[in-house]
């Protein structure tokens, strides 16, 4: 819908989805660093705390692919306003609440409102953008989700220090009103081209309980050890769930997510890349246990260094989406990938004793290899697909992001914890946090040893999808007259 070349309407478009996700990222980041003030304030425990996260997170996996197909049957547009509009809403009554029952009920408002921000802010940026800049505009949206995560721990800490828990929500109302304005200015409407049929109900309903029951089960898994009854009966009904959803979705008219996508094997293996660096990146949640139990850093050095590699990712992303512009998005998000394993072996080289500028060095690496990755990534999923399946394409990539940081945490946690319980011989039941220092230096360097596994499998995948790729440009090139049947996404 666009010229060749991005204007001022453009770069306002994609401030008004940055500003969103700013909102959300910076949002994730702080409420974990409020959890231990609101226990105390609130008269609560631990268990309850964690409904604080848990409301905002069933609300998005569960919703996300919903707000998707109805970004491709109506104005993209509008349905981002309004869930910036209920974000920031929560937000403000996230502030005000008197209990810790009333903040779990709006975490989950302001988790409705999330759903619709990421599952369409980058297909609003795709169908925004013309082709030969989209890489770098995604860049700097992948440099907007570094900055949010940089932020937020330092950030948090001087709020609640300087102004108290509720201050950590209310600081999203003025940029929820300043990005709201901005979308309704200058953002353009983006009405589908051709709509084709109606929202599939009964399919939404279904992948909303089998998501709400995945997302619940790993997390309830992680808390109660996934030999609880609670976490396998939820897993059970979530694949139950997701057999039935395919099941109505191949007989359904109008389906809410057009299975056809995944015949696209780059778009499918890309997905899939996504997923697995998305696990590997929950991982990063064990730094704090190593930096503080390990190092015994305080409070405030462990946030600052926390940075690291969040940063380094915000300043790569634009440049690897620019480059991605120029030579293509498999070539670049490959190097990615090698990078990231770097990364993790050089995280899995930590010694205990290290100097914090030394931490921050083996760090680096691994925020370069993500930035490198996830922008032109993120290029070849949206390109690979039609103008009236982006709302969903853009959907099921925010998804792999949430499966991702749901199904990583518990699997990184339990690989720690149990490579800590080796390495000291301790019982099933042993509290791994009371383990010596050593142990747990064990547990996070063997934890990183098989994320650099992990990653070596998208890699291998990423080259493959970089073959598939090349032959069928050499398809398209010894027949020509195919070339406006077939897309083909570098």
């Amino acid at each position: 819908m666009t010229s060749s070349r991005p204007n001022l309407q453009h770069w306002l478009t994609l401030l008004s989805v940055g500003s969103g996700v700013l909102m959300a990222t910076l949002d994730a980041s702080i409420v974990n660093i409020s959890l231990p003030t609101l226990v105390k304030d609130l008269h609560t425990d631990f268990a309850t705390v964690e409904w604080v996260v848990l409301a905002y997170v069933l609300m998005v996996t569960a919703l996300m692919l919903g707000a998707a197909r109805l970004g491709d049957l109506y104005n993209k547009k509008r349905l981002y306003q309004i869930g910036l509009i209920i974000f920031t809403l929560g937000s403000l009554l996230c502030g005000l609440a008197p209990t810790i029952t009333a903040l779990i009920v709006f975490r989950a408002l302001q988790g409705i409102g999330a759903a619709f921000t990421q599952a369409l802010g980058t297909a609003i940026v795709t169908e925004v953008f013309p082709p030969e800049s989209r890489g770098r505009a995604l860049g700097t949206i992948g440099s907007i989700v570094s900055i949010g995560i940089a932020a937020g721990p330092p950030l948090g800490g001087l709020i609640i220090a300087w102004a108290g828990w509720h201050w950590v929500f209310l600081v999203n109302l003025p940029i929820g009103i300043i990005a709201s304005l901005i979308v309704h200015r200058f953002v353009p409407n983006l009405h589908p081209g051709q709509r084709d049929g109606g929202f599939d109900a009964v399919g939404a309903l279904i992948l909303f309980i089998a998501m709400g029951c995945y997302a619940l089960g790993m997390t309830l898994g992680q808390d109660l050890g996934f030999g609880n009854q609670w976490p396998k009966i939820l897993l059970g009904v979530s694949l139950i769930g997701l057999i039935l959803f395919v099941w109505v979705e191949h007989r359904q008219p109008h389906p809410m997510v057009d299975l056809s996508l995944f015949r696209n094997v780059l778009f499918s293996i890309n997905l899939l890349m996504a997923f697995l660096v998305f696990v590997v990146m929950a991982g990063m949640f064990l730094m704090p246990f190593f930096l503080q139990l390990v190092q015994g850093y305080p409070t405030q050095l462990v946030g600052l260094l926390m940075m690291a590699h969040p940063v380094a990712m915000g300043i790569v992303a634009p440049v690897a989406g620019a480059l991605s512009d120029r030579y293509g998005s498999r070539e670049i998000s490959l190097i990615g990938l090698i990078m990231v394993i770097i990364g993790c072996l050089s995280v899995a080289s930590i010694r205990a004793g290290i100097s914090p500028l030394a931490f921050v060095l083996h760090l680096i690496p691994f925020g370069i290899g993500l930035g490198m990755f996830q922008s032109p990534n993120n290029n070849a999923i949206m390109s690979a697909v039609p103008r009236n399946r982006l709302g969903i394409a853009s959907g099921l990539l925010a998804l792999m992001r949430t499966l991702g940081q749901t199904s990583g945490l518990p699997l990184m946690g339990t690989l720690f914890a149990l490579q800590v319980r080796a390495f000291a011989n301790l019982a099933p039941g042993f509290e791994v946090t009371q383990a010596e220092p050593s142990a747990l230096l064990a547990g996070l360097r063997g934890t990183y040893h098989i994320a650099a596994f992990v990653i070596l499998v998208a890699t291998l995948l990423a080259v493959l999808a970089l073959w598939i790729d090349a032959q069928k440009r050499k398809q398209h090139a010894a027949h020509p007259v195919l070339e406006g049947k077939h897309k083909v996404c570098r």
